[in-house]
């Protein structure tokens, strides 16, 4: 994900965008559009008259409005999905933390190894969560794998929910062994239940794409808008019309192309969420909140992909 500071510096912000990987495919896309009207305008102005269409911009300008409600549309979909993992993984920050805290004053302060393992287990929840909704969970990340972990986890389809299984094991041993209340495993149950909440609506955003025929609607109603375009404009503005249909070719496409990214949000893309190091945050914050510094507390950035 770019961080960048709003209202700070115009001119850099928009330098970004020559770095970036859509921004390439837009410019390749918008570059065979000139060449195409350019071509247009050399049979047309200089060959043939055939195509003599000069009061037709006035229907491509109502076109264009319908393009672009549809275009609001679907960004604003993408939008919504981009916001709502965002709004997901505050919730995992908040609620493990929480789930940290019950169990720093809830277990014995003797129970050292318990403190650890719930750290552990907490941060390895975290991790193991965002690979799960992107390739598969790296279990070479995960951290302190006892050797039974390390036996177990291969096999498993699906880690985050077997980390979940093991969390509320660890307490529900607590609870058995009486070192700690009916009331608190009472307290500790909506915690431990909200990783999964989390963790499944962000399933839903991941494998619930946007319908593929509106979407592919809406890529042809930008083909067939752009390759009829110059047929409108070649009679007005002649060669000035390869500017400006590049010009409203890279506006449509560019809205189209940026909705596309942030629709799916757990990815590496340069504006997918910074899912890596919101997980080793929440690992540094449950480490220290348990008093289980005696296990070194990494500072981990994961460098997205960024352009």
């Amino acid at each position: 994900m770019i961080v960048y500071e709003t209202n700070k510096n115009w001119l850099r912000d928009i330098s970004h965008l020559a770095r970036s990987w859509t921004m390439t495919k837009i410019m390749r896309a918008v570059l065979a559009v000139g060449v195409f009207t350019a071509i247009l305008c050399v049979i047309e102005l200089t060959w043939f008259n055939f195509m003599g269409m000069s009061n037709a911009t006035g229907i491509f300008s109502l076109l264009g409005i319908v393009l672009s409600i549809l275009l609001v549309f679907r960004t604003n979909t993408a939008y919504d999905r981009w916001w709502e993992g965002r709004k997901q993984w505050g919730a995992l920050v908040n609620n493990a933390r929480n789930l940290a805290i019950m169990a720093q004053v809830t277990f014995p302060h003797e129970q050292k190894e318990e403190r650890v393992r719930m750290a552990t287990l907490i941060a390895n929840f975290c991790i193991a969560f965002k690979e799960h909704l992107r390739k598969g969970v790296k279990l070479e990340e995960l951290i302190h794998l006892s050797p039974s972990d390390k036996e177990v986890y291969p096999k498993l389809n699906h880690v985050p929910a077997y980390i979940s299984t093991q969390i509320h094991d660890l307490v529900h041993s607590q609870y058995r062994k009486g070192t700690i209340t009916p009331y608190d495993w009472l307290n500790f149950k909506p915690e431990m239940k909200s990783l999964m909440d989390i963790l499944g609506a962000c399933e839903r955003i991941k494998k619930t794409p946007i319908p593929f025929s509106y979407n592919v609607y809406i890529k042809l109603f930008i083909t067939i808008y752009v390759i009829l375009l110059p047929i409108a404009v070649i009679p007005e503005f002649g060669f000035w019309s390869v500017p400006i249909v590049m010009l409203v070719f890279f506006a449509f496409i560019g809205v189209q192309l940026m909705a596309e990214e942030i629709e799916e949000p757990f990815g590496l893309d340069c504006n997918d969420l910074p899912t890596g190091d919101i997980a080793h945050t929440i690992k540094n914050n449950v480490f220290e909140i348990l008093d289980a510094r005696t296990v070194p507390s990494v500072v981990h950035h994961e460098y997205e992909k960024v352009f």
